[in-house]
């Protein structure tokens, strides 16, 4: 098989692996295999820049942050949708269909809808030209929306090229959606870094497609569907349900559950089918989209300034329960966040039983007057958080007293501290038993030290019993001190100590990761760790030399600086190095530092690696990557559609590489 043979035979099997997972939710291959499957292209792209093509996968994520969304405007409005809130209100937009179509003196006949799950996300347009994607763009205000062309291609459930599409430009329409599955990590995530967390699903998937940086796009895993085709006009289907059928054959995504439905009784038995059943998707839905199946009859009927007159979108009942509010308490994050919780009478709310539920700070509770003994209205925030509504007062017992937030930690007694300029009330204490739980579990995470089997049951147990007062202490477990635990024997006891004593080897970026500072995620501890090549350097590294590192802002350089500021916390590191934990960021193989002292910047897309494997290969070898072009740049390496930074580089007469100079300089080095 020629490269090219086996390039486009890998460009068809991950596509259609990438539509199994990300679409059909039914994977015929591991994570792994399908990993190694990508790792195949890109080498062999990388051998052959000229098999590269404009829909292979390993274009979808764009080297660099965008720098700002262009403005675009629509060919044709994307209008609202008129909602109905009850059946009868279904009955009278079938009503009103029925009158405008039948004709005088006669009874009309019944219509055909197609019916569609609604799905809650973020409404986009996307361009194919001669079969390959040229554009996504959000609604916007209907009229003028965000090009966000770089997100879109993030998005795996999209294909960047369609099959057997006819020539010239299609445009579809369709709505971009977080899982489930992803929103729940997603928020699990955010609250362990003290972050707000999302209100539901649709607010992630948004504030995702707004986010700048195509990287975070792909590894929020967003799903999409598609279920408008508008363009090309002439030889498009008749009805929606073939225009549905001919975008699926075209690789498009289409959510699987529409239905034809003859007359509105067929409509309501459908929505009443998915109200209940809704509840086993993997997606939010809000509703169901009724739709004129003849997109003939649809011309007939037109659109007001608002809404299409052929349409409505039924919107579902929220689901909600009352019970008894126990008690308020308050939970104690790895940085110290004190957040207030509530304590319910178990009830049952869509196919859930609900305890507890959030109550985000002291001021959210002092809002809605919540106090423990009320009866209270409790529902699923886009049905998936527990979310307290609000009390009900005329069942509020005499008796009832406010609540008010603790003054010290409920776990070291420290006295609680709250900035003027926050919300959140704070323990200070860095040695406090509930931060050392959270942090121990942070620290043992997949995305940071990695150390398989440290549980939540083994950091309660080493933390109860006095046997870990830091993330140092790990490393000086052996057998003897945890063979004695719950759960722990001695082929249990082997295995944890040797994933420790593996995890002393990590790169630097997961060390600082796993240190738990506050505002920094895993790519800002990538660049950081690239950057200053050993924790040593960034201990002693200034606010506003941390401030000029890629992907890093004075938010984030400020909490750095305050982290290092406390003694002990670089005690701690202190005690880990000495341990034998790796403070270095690593050598390439077989090579000094032949970068050291070099500093490059990036901009564009590489089709060869992705914008972190880029850094790291830099940082490796001793150069740094800076976010702006100044006269001490010394490269600039400008991939796919490059942005300022490189008329920025010619002002300035700094050398720019193209990829495959940038290539033939890191594989030299």
């Amino acid at each position: 098989m020629t490269p090219a043979e086996r390039a486009d035979e890998l460009r068809r099997s991950i596509r259609r692996h990438e539509e199994r997972y990300y679409v059909l939710n039914d994977p015929e291959i591991s994570d792994a295999e399908f990993d190694a499957l990508m790792v195949e292209l890109r080498v062999l792209e990388a051998r052959h820049p000229d098999l590269v093509t404009p829909d292979s996968p390993t274009q979808r994520v764009g080297g660099r942050p965008a720098e700002g969304f262009a403005t675009v405007e629509h060919s044709v409005p994307m209008l609202s949708l008129d909602n109905a809130y009850t059946e009868s209100e279904l009955r009278e937009f079938d009503d009103r269909v029925r009158r405008l179509l039948g004709d005088v003196g006669s009874e009309p006949a019944a219509v055909a809808y197609t019916a569609e799950l609604k799905i809650d996300g973020l409404s986009l347009s996307l361009l194919y030209q001669d079969g390959l994607l040229l554009r996504g763009v959000t609604r916007g205000d209907g009229t003028r929306g965000e090009d966000v062309t770089s997100n879109v291609r993030a998005i795996r459930a999209i294909p960047l090229g369609l099959v057997g599409a006819p020539a010239g430009l299609v445009e579809v329409r369709g709505e971009a959606y977080m899982p489930r599955g992803a929103f729940e990590r997603l928020n699990r995530q955010r609250e362990d870094a003290d972050e707000p967390p999302f209100a539901n699903p649709r607010n992630a998937a948004a504030g995702t497609m707004r986010n700048l940086d195509p990287a975070l796009v792909a590894a929020r895993r967003l799903g999409a569907y598609v279920y408008q085709l508008l363009v090309p006009a002439v030889g498009r289907p008749a009805t929606q349900a073939d225009a549905l059928r001919t975008m699926r054959n075209w690789g498009l995504p289409i959510e699987s559950h529409w239905h034809c439905c003859l007359g509105i009784d067929a409509v309501i038995a459908y929505c009443r089918r998915w109200q209940e059943a809704r509840q086993r998707l993997d997606f939010e839905t809000d509703g169901v989209v009724v739709k004129v199946d003849d997109l003939t009859l649809r011309e007939r009927l037109g659109a007001t300034a608002k809404f299409p007159r052929w349409a409505v979108a039924y919107k579902f009942p929220p689901e909600q329960a009352t019970t008894r509010l126990l008690r308020i308490e308050v939970n104690v994050g790895r940085t110290g966040a004190v957040t207030p919780y509530a304590v319910l009478q178990p009830v049952r709310l869509s196919g859930s039983t609900i305890q507890m539920a959030t109550l985000h700070n002291e001021q959210d509770v002092a809002r809605r007057d919540l106090r423990p003994g009320d009866t209270v209205i409790v529902e699923k925030g886009g049905d998936v958080i527990p979310k307290v509504v609000g009390p009900v007062l005329d069942l509020r017992p005499a008796d009832c007293r406010g609540w008010t937030m603790p003054a010290e930690c409920p776990a070291c007694g420290s006295r609680l501290q709250r900035p003027d300029d926050e919300v959140v009330w704070r323990c200070p204490n860095v040695s406090c038993p509930a931060r050392l739980r959270r942090g121990l579990l942070h620290f043992a995470s997949r995305r940071a030290m990695n150390i398989d089997g440290l549980g939540e049951s083994f950091v309660d147990q080493v933390v109860s019993t006095g046997l870990v007062s830091d993330f140092a202490d790990l490393y000086r477990l052996t057998a003897g001190h945890i063979e004695g635990l719950e759960r722990m024997g001695p082929r249990s006891s082997a295995r944890l100590l040797g994933e420790i004593e593996r995890s002393k080897d990590n790169e630097l970026w997961r060390v600082v990761f796993a240190l738990g500072i506050r505002h920094v995620g895993e790519r800002g501890a990538q660049s950081l760790a690239a950057h200053f090549g050993s924790i040593e350097s960034l201990i002693a590294a200034p606010a506003s030399a941390i401030e000029e590192v890629a992907d890093i802002g004075p938010v984030v350089a400020a909490s750095v600086r305050a982290y290092f500021d406390e003694p002990r916390n670089v005690a701690l590191v202190g005690r880990m190095k000495a341990a034998g934990v790796r403070m270095t960021q690593p050598v390439a193989a077989g090579s000094s530092r032949p970068l050291q002292g070099r500093t490059f910047v990036l901009t564009g897309a590489l089709a060869s690696m992705s914008r972190d494997d880029a850094v790291a290969a830099i940082g490796s070898r001793g150069g740094r990557v800076t976010g702006s072009v100044s006269t001490r740049t010394s490269y600039v390496v400008a991939g796919v559609d490059p942005g300022s930074k490189l008329e920025k580089a010619r002002e300035l007469g700094v050398p720019i590489l193209d990829e495959a100079a940038f290539l033939q300089l890191i594989m030299g080095a």
